[in-house]
């Protein structure tokens, strides 16, 4: 079960780094469950859950995972959803989708499909990673100006706005202002020895009791004590379609978000995460999560960071810190009492501020405007339609916009020559001689490099002039692969060339092209005694066509 994760233990670093990505995690737990509108409770429960079972059962030495900004946008528009059109069984029905989440993921883990998640261009990855975090910021402003939020998500959020401003609050806004210049001024040298979002929470708490009345301010209440009750799964058949698609939604951004913080945290430990096992931990560990009705999580950049550098160095520091965190809940959960919403909504804000992609925001347009472009696409389709669209769309046109750059260049890699001018193919001195004693009426058709889809009607282009010659090489020594497309471009080929008694010689000493080609059934037009592995033989067989001709 655990391979060779726990052979670099180190009891003192791996404590360490519990103890203190458990102080890391507990304001964020706490403003990630308001947030979501599943209650303070929910997100520590997620942080402990989920952080103890991913690293139980994953596949990174590690990895830190807890409730994320981009899984709780992705949780809080399940939960107002369902629980706006089912008011009894609502709450039930989204953890019901989170434990469908953790299910999926445990189903990519196991058909071993975890290297593909993250293979989508960073254009589309930045876009939706940024539009998550303008949603995030965008839901805060009503429980920053002192209200809850309203229903119907972002939209719901900037219909309401108006009437918002103009019923604010100006003591949560001044919290909530409090928490967000603590949060950008604090020292970069002391986040070394103490989080910033700890210190503002702690802060504000105390400038709230010291300063303003306990009715004058939204407070999170005591969390209650024990542990948390079973969600029984619930199904409903009207929105069973809507509970998969969600379902997929949130388990495949889990995927992404864990697998893109496993290979930094690779790239800071030397190690090298097994992705399929790790996808497995996570949905073992958000099944269970959403069993007990708290918040999915994913690996989280900030502590998994944090975990490393304070010297951590298996396993055991994730299961360290959520034991932490359980007995901080299980004791002390009156000391969340005091304090208030305002703060939780600042330190929200401040993730969505950090979840935007500043880096590729500033260069994008320098660097391509087609990924400029799909990046903004992505993310306002993000904010203002559906992540699935956003996504889908965007990997979509990516995808078209490298096929039509590789089949520029591909296109370059398909050449027909009947003399040996110029440098267009690699033929010896040897080779070059043999095409030029042929005296125009040898086509030697060359193809270099992997032949897709795209290079097709190049091919047909090429020997458009068949009628022309006598004798036509078709040379695939620098030929890799061949997709079916081609496969029948070049079956036309040898069949519009034999119609008009052109001799047709085949090149193709590569095994798995060859093998294609008997797949594709092209190697049976071509006579046995016409297929050559060398250049010279296949030249002077076919000068020996005309010579006979």
């Amino acid at each position: 079960m655990f391979g060779n994760r726990f052979d670099d233990f180190n009891l003192k670093g791996d404590i360490f780094g519990g103890v203190t990505t458990a102080v890391i995690s507990l304001p964020l737990a706490l403003a990630f469950g308001v947030a979501s509108g599943a209650g303070a409770e929910a997100g520590l429960w997620g942080a402990i859950l989920v952080g103890f079972f991913a690293a139980f059962f994953g596949g990174s030495t590690t990895l830190i995972s807890e409730p994320t900004g981009p899984m709780t946008v992705i949780m809080t528009a399940v939960l107002t959803g369902m629980v706006a059109k089912y008011p009894e069984s609502g709450i039930a029905i989204s953890f019901t989708v989170v434990m469908m989440a953790g299910a999926f993921q445990v189903l990519l883990g196991t058909l071993k499909l975890g290297k593909y998640i993250t293979l989508m261009p960073y254009s589309v990855i930045s876009g939706f990673m940024s539009g998550i975090g303008i949603i995030l910021i965008l839901l805060q402003i009503s429980p920053l100006l002192g209200h809850a939020a309203p229903p119907g998500g972002v939209m719901g959020t900037l219909t309401e706005l108006p009437n918002t401003i103009a019923n604010m609050k100006p003591n949560e806004l001044l919290l909530g202002a409090l928490t967000l210049a603590i949060l950008f001024l604090f020292p970069k040298k002391l986040r070394k020895y103490v989080p910033a979002q700890l210190v503002a929470l702690l802060v504000v708490t105390l400038v709230s009791v010291l300063f303003f009345s306990s009715d004058s301010i939204r407070r999170i209440g005591e969390i209650p004590a024990g542990l948390p009750s079973l969600v029984i799964p619930h199904f409903n058949l009207e929105i069973f379609t809507e509970m998969v698609i969600d379902a997929l939604v949130l388990g495949t951004l889990g995927c992404i978000d864990t697998l893109l913080t496993a290979v930094i945290g690779d790239s800071l430990t030397r190690k090298e995460h097994d992705s399929d096992k790790e996808l497995r931990g996570q949905g073992f560990a958000n099944m269970i999560s959403g069993l007990f009705g708290a918040l999915p999580g994913a690996g989280a950049t900030m502590g998994t960071v944090t975990n490393i550098q304070v010297g951590a160095r298996s396993p055991a520091s994730g299961m360290v810190r959520a034991l932490v965190l359980a007995l901080v809940v299980l004791v002390a959960g009156g000391l969340t009492e005091p304090i208030p919403m305002a703060v939780l909504a600042g330190i929200a804000v401040y993730v969505g501020i950090n979840i935007l992609d500043w880096s590729f925001i500033q260069r994008a347009h320098k660097v391509s405007v087609p990924a400029m472009a799909i990046m903004y696409g992505v993310m306002l389709l993000t904010v203002f339609v559906d992540l699935i669209v956003a996504v889908g769309l965007g990997v979509f046109i990516s995808n078209i916009i490298i096929i039509e750059r590789l089949s520029r260049e591909h296109v370059r890699q398909v050449r027909a020559i009947s003399d040996a001018d110029g440098n267009i193919v690699p033929l010896s001195e040897d080779e070059r001689a043999l095409l030029d004693r042929a005296k125009g009426k040898l086509l030697f058709f060359y193809l270099s490099g992997p032949m897709i889809f795209s290079v097709s009607k190049a091919i047909s282009r090429q020997h458009r002039r068949i009628a022309d010659y006598e004798v036509m090489v078709l040379d695939l020594t620098d030929v890799p692969m061949i997709d079916v497309t081609v496969g029948l471009a070049l079956e036309n080929a040898i069949k519009d060339a034999q119609e008009v008694n052109c001799e047709v010689l085949l090149l193709c000493p590569n095994e798995q092209t060859r093998q294609q080609l008997e797949k594709f059934h092209v190697i049976d037009l071509v006579p046995e005694a016409n297929t050559y592995a060398v250049r010279t033989a296949a030249l002077e067989a076919a000068l020996g066509f005309l010579e006979q001709g």
